[in-house]
């Protein structure tokens, strides 16, 4: 799991029976996340998406991207796109949960929503397999849900 923060996520995998590696690049969130859930089966590290552990690479089944590309500023996320791609093992599959670029949007409303050619980027190595887009009622916010397979 990238950019697995305080590990709620992660450990929602972990309790649906995957074997789990959560990584952050903040020493602290991943500190945090062990002290929270110090039974854990999931293996927390301190990672940089940018360099992470060469073994990882083309490494893991299942891959869950939320939240952390569109948090990234424009001029890195084809960068990051194709790391999170590289992750994946063949025949692996690749779930975005994001938030959708929303039309009366501008460039400086944080988080940066993920654009539609964000999207065409995971698009270069991976083939879609799905894709929900709505809008959520709660905040009237654009989300996608999007998955990808690997051949």
């Amino acid at each position: 799991m990238i950019g697995c923060g305080l590990g709620d996520d992660a450990e929602e995998l972990a309790r649906r029976g995957f074997s789990v590696t959560a990584f952050d690049v903040s020493k602290n969130a991943v500190e945090w996340a062990m002290e929270r859930f110090s039974n854990s089966p999931v293996q927390y590290l301190t990672s940089d998406l940018f360099a992470p552990d060469p073994s990882w690479k083309r490494g893991f089944d299942f891959v869950l991207e939320c939240y952390t590309v569109q948090a990234l500023p424009r001029d890195i996320r084809s960068r990051a796109i194709e790391a999170v791609t590289d992750l994946l093992a063949p025949k692996g599959t690749l779930l975005v949960i994001a938030r959708g670029w929303a039309p009366d949007q501008t460039e400086d409303t944080f988080p940066w929503a993920i654009t539609d050619e964000d999207l065409a980027l995971f698009g270069k190595e991976l083939h879609e397999s799905s894709k929900e887009d709505f809008i959520e009622k709660e905040t009237n916010r654009r989300r996608l849900v999007c998955s990808y397979q690997k051949d």
